[in-house]
């Protein structure tokens, strides 16, 4: 298991948060467990999973424009 924190910040725009919502909802589509909270997004599951959902994020909120992406990663074992 895998378990990621991930906070999205688009640049030069002021539809942020319409964009990092669009994102998030590519999480969806990848089968991984995720929970967002007020500043981050908590990535849950396999490592495949894990790093096909971070993909899909960056890729879903690039494809408007400008983005940068803070992750930490961790293999610790979760305590939820």
């Amino acid at each position: 298991m895998l378990s990621a924190e991930v906070s999205l910040y688009p640049q030069k725009t002021t539809r942020a948060s319409e964009i990092i919502n669009d994102s998030i909802q590519s999480l969806a589509q990848q089968g991984v467990n995720y929970k967002v909270g007020p500043i981050s997004t908590a990535i849950h599951g396999s490592e495949e999973q894990v790093w096909t959902g971070l993909r899909s994020l960056f890729e879903r909120a690039s494809s408007v424009g400008e983005v940068s992406m803070v992750v930490t990663l961790s293999n610790a074992a979760s305590e939820d």
